[in-house]
């Protein structure tokens, strides 16, 4: 084969980048896997995973310098200093906000994989159907059916533990056998499950923690250290999984610190050729060619690499010519809620530290009913027992206090609702005039905001938490609602959503590119509406979909 000549290109190696190459390497071709930043290798890399609190300098917490240092990240939890260097630096890669945005991101080999959240989530019938039906955005180029035998095959790969709960508009899966609820959580079910018969639910959160081993991984230890990187290979991650199964076939090439700076676009036969990079050590630009583009970077850099592609020819970039390309940012609103005590199990506690919670599911705007807002939120949340860090206000120091700490405290639960965010043609990205990042490169100007819809969803997300502790009779109930800023949520979606018309959409039902149809976009680019689950199972289905479709085009001599 000729020097940096593949039969296809994979951009980014998070969740979506790492099932690319794996369905493509396992089907044949020749990949090429470019990353931005460092490799951090599985297991070996994992600094920290089997740290004890205790071995950290500041036990786990930030630094002066660390709020300094990350303006943005210090804005939430994710700064820390247990896993720090998993974050990307600020400094070398900065962003313009002409409106608040708080962009967490993780340049490395297995990106955000590495640090997600793990629940996953199957999008409802209703969610493909949503915009048609309410006049919103654009349609859906796919309906459920189609999507899921996709979900079905992402499941049994990633491995997700859940209950199958037969609930319509939260399809049930290809699941490993659950996590157990604690002894309160079961409770609080049958109290729901009593209060309110089958129109509100609560069960176990579905998550990409195995309990049952897969080959090359072992079962969840409930260390609850996911973000450190697991060990074990306990939760899915392209290191854990995408990844060694791709280097398996002998197909794959993996090239990290690798900046990839544009599509490479021949305008004649109206396809791509390949990508430009930096090397982001050296600086040196390279090319490399492929019959075949994967862009799976996250959704804001597949955009982004997007814009600055054949600017000859489209201003705006490859994918423009509908003028919906950087448009329709959606995330997940959240940080509201309601928490409540609850009593009559002070002789019972929990083992280990669970790696998931439980879920509320949507149950608003389904079915006749109608609030004055479209589309719903569900909750995750959990139940625990107070520990040894609570304040007891009545005590002072010595032996009383130490007495006190010794037994764990009183039983809580809380809830957190995720909303679904509508896509707005006016909350968009663009290329900064003016900003650079550490290697010359234009940055992203972010213009972006929730709206009347999520604002008056919010005041249902508190108050339906508060009317369902209420009702089910738990004690001291209060609700709230914290600052919530849009990309908190870390569920960045849409800017090159898919449609069925190319005049209204960036990509075709196949994930496509409709000025390049070579070039295809998976990750949260994509997405043409947000619905209220956690995305990343979709990215999944949708990636091994069209890396099927893909290469069965290329057999035929179609793209």
């Amino acid at each position: 084969m000729a020097e940096n000549v593949y039969d296809a290109i994979v951009v980014g190696s998070g969740i979506s980048g790492g099932w690319a190459a794996k369905e493509l390497t396992e089907k044949g071709l020749k990949v090429i896997l470019l990353e931005r930043g460092e490799n951090i290798e599985h297991v070996k890399g994992y600094k920290n995973a089997n740290k004890d609190p205790w071995e950290f300098p500041h036990r786990g917490g930030r630094t002066v310098q660390m709020i300094e240092d990350y303006p943005v990240l210090k804005r939430d939890y994710p700064l820390n200093e247990t896993n720090l260097e998993y974050w990307t630096n600020e400094k070398d890669c900065p962003y313009e906000e002409i409106k608040r945005f708080d962009w967490y991101r993780g340049y490395h080999v297995g990106g955000r994989s590495l640090m997600w959240g793990r629940q996953s989530y199957r999008f409802g019938p209703q969610d493909f159907e949503a915009n048609a039906k309410e006049g919103i955005g654009v349609d859906w180029p796919i309906r459920y059916n189609e999507i899921a035998p996709w979900y079905d095959y992402a499941e049994r790969f990633a491995g997700i533990s859940g209950s199958k709960d037969n609930i319509p508009h939260l399809p049930d899966g290809q699941f490993q056998k659950p996590m157990d609820l604690n002894c309160v959580e079961k409770d609080v079910q049958a109290r729901i499950k009593k209060q309110f018969g089958d129109t509100r639910h609560l069960t176990i959160g579905r998550v990409a923690n195995i309990t049952e081993p897969l080959p090359g991984r072992t079962n969840c230890q409930y260390r609850n250290k996911c973000w450190l990187g697991c060990p074990f290979g306990g939760y899915f991650s392209t290191q854990s999984s995408t990844l060694p199964a791709a280097m398996k076939t002998g197909n794959l090439t993996l090239r990290p610190y690798s900046i990839v700076t544009r599509v490479l676009y021949d305008k004649d036969k109206k396809r791509a050729t390949g990508v430009e990079i930096v090397d982001a050590e050296t600086h040196q630009t390279i090319e490399y060619k492929a019959k075949i583009v994967f862009l799976c970077a996250s959704a804001f850099n597949s955009t982004w690499v997007l814009m600055n592609s054949a600017t000859d020819i489209w201003p705006e970039g490859l994918g423009s010519s509908s003028g919906e390309l950087g448009h329709n940012v959606m995330d997940h609103h959240f940080r509201v809620g309601a928490s409540a005590e609850v009593e009559g199990f002070d002789d019972k506690y929990y083992f280990g530290r669970r790696p998931t919670g439980f879920y509320v599911p949507r149950f608003r705007n389904l079915g006749n009913e109608k609030r004055d807002y479209l589309r719903g939120f569900g909750y995750q949340g959990a139940a625990s027992r107070e520990g040894w860090g609570r304040n007891v206000a009545e005590l002072g120091i010595g032996v009383q206090l130490k007495a006190a700490l010794v037994e764990p405290g009183k039983w809580s639960i809380g809830m957190t609702a995720f909303g679904e965010m509508l896509p707005y043609h006016d909350n968009k990205i663009s290329l900064s005039k003016t900003l650079k990042d550490k290697w010359g490169l234009p940055t992203l100007a972010m213009d972006v905001e929730i709206k009347e819809n999520e604002k008056k969803m919010r005041i249902d997300m508190k108050n339906d938490g508060m009317e369902i502790f209420e009702k089910i009779g738990l004690k001291n109930v209060n609700g709230w609602d914290s600052d919530y800023a849009v990309g908190m949520g870390i569920h960045e979606m849409g800017t090159a959503r898919m449609g069925r018309d190319p005049k209204t959409s960036v990509l075709n039902g196949n994930n496509q590119v409709w000025d390049a149809p070579n070039v295809f976009v998976t990750d949260g680019a994509c997405m043409t509406s947000a619905s209220c689950v956690n995305p990343s199972l979709t990215y999944m289905a949708l990636t091994a979909r069209a890396v099927d479709f893909a290469v069965s085009e290329l057999k035929k001599q179609n793209l």
